[in-house]
């Protein structure tokens, strides 16, 4: 699929179309795919284990902060239309996933909050009727150890799911595929548009067309949504510090926006290198390449809580 992919690109090249310009498209395009795919397997991971423990509503929030005043600032700067379109998608999906996470939360501290009090009416029942429980003759500790074995296994259950799904020996394998996978489509689907006449290179002159004065207004939307990126990892990264945890993540919505961020940059750049067209989208240009150093942080944090097989081995 990847050497189909990349044939359909070489033959499309001609008079018509640069390689700088082509480069342009198909980076954008693979940046699109990604986006795309971006909130999908941390909705599929909440929808498994029927929680959202893991990800920080801040996070999500500031995010979508940032994609409204994105999409704000893309439309005034008249940037090219794939913009525009994954800054519509993404608002819509963010709404996805914060509207599941809530319901997530609100379902969860339900059954924490009747748990809690079927067992306060338990420990207030009478003596006599303790007594008359298929526990009577177990040992004092017993129910105790019976208790927090099963948290134990319910905690490594979750665990299970998050890190070794069924059939997969190496998560990372399925990661990598699936990263391939995207760009291979992205990549093809940027041929097929640019050969229907759909897609068409954008004149490197137009990146000013709306005039000083729309240049500085969607240029401060673009600042804002910046700052927005850079900060709505802030909470994530805080979050798994105190937890000593990722469980509840899911790597590759990481590793699909590290990747979106990347190809989304190389695309701008590949557009044109002149001084008025970066930096009418410099804001944009930080927003995208500067996030990936704290996804690079997220990363780390993988890395480093991640579930010791000696600790799990141990009764």
């Amino acid at each position: 699929m990847a050497s189909s992919a990349l044939s359909a690109i070489l033959k499309s090249l001609s008079l018509d179309l640069t390689p700088k310009e082509a480069l342009s498209g198909v980076f954008g395009s693979i940046s699109l795919a990604t986006w795309v795919f971006l909130l999908l397997p941390q909705l599929i991971l909440n929808y498994n284990t029927g929680s959202a423990d893991g990800i920080s509503l801040a996070f999500l929030a500031i995010w979508l902060l940032g994609d409204a005043t994105n999409l704000a600032g893309a439309i005034w700067a008249g940037l090219v239309p794939t913009v525009i379109a994954v800054a519509v998608y993404f608002c819509f999906a963010d709404f996805v996933l914060i509207s599941q996470c809530l319901y997530y939360n609100k379902v969860n501290a339900t059954r924490a909050r009747l748990a809690s009090m079927a067992s306060t009416e338990s420990e207030q029942s009478p003596l006599l009727s303790r007594r008359r429980s298929s526990d009577t003759f177990a040992p004092p500790n017993s129910r105790r150890r019976r208790s927090t074995g099963l948290s134990m296994n319910r905690r490594r259950d979750s665990a299970t799911k998050f890190f070794e799904e069924p059939g997969e020996t190496n998560p990372w394998v399925k990661n990598t595929v699936s990263i391939l996978g995207i760009m291979a489509a992205g990549a093809a689907g940027w041929a097929i548009a640019w050969q229907a006449g759909v897609w068409k290179p954008t004149p490197e002159q137009d990146g000013d067309i709306n005039g000083a004065q729309m240049a500085v207004g969607a240029q401060v939307l673009g600042y804002i949504s910046a700052v927005c990126y850079l900060g709505a990892r802030i909470p994530q990264i805080v979050k798994n510090y105190k937890e000593k945890s990722c469980e509840g993540l899911a790597l590759l919505f990481f590793l699909l926006s590290l990747m979106g961020n990347l190809t989304y940059g190389i695309g701008i750049l590949c557009h044109s290198l002149e001084k008025e067209y970066l930096t009418t989208n410099l804001p944009w240009l930080i927003g995208s390449l500067g996030t990936m150093v704290e996804d690079g942080i997220i990363f780390l944090q993988f890395r480093i809580y991640a579930p010791k097989p000696s600790a799990s081995a141990v009764e």
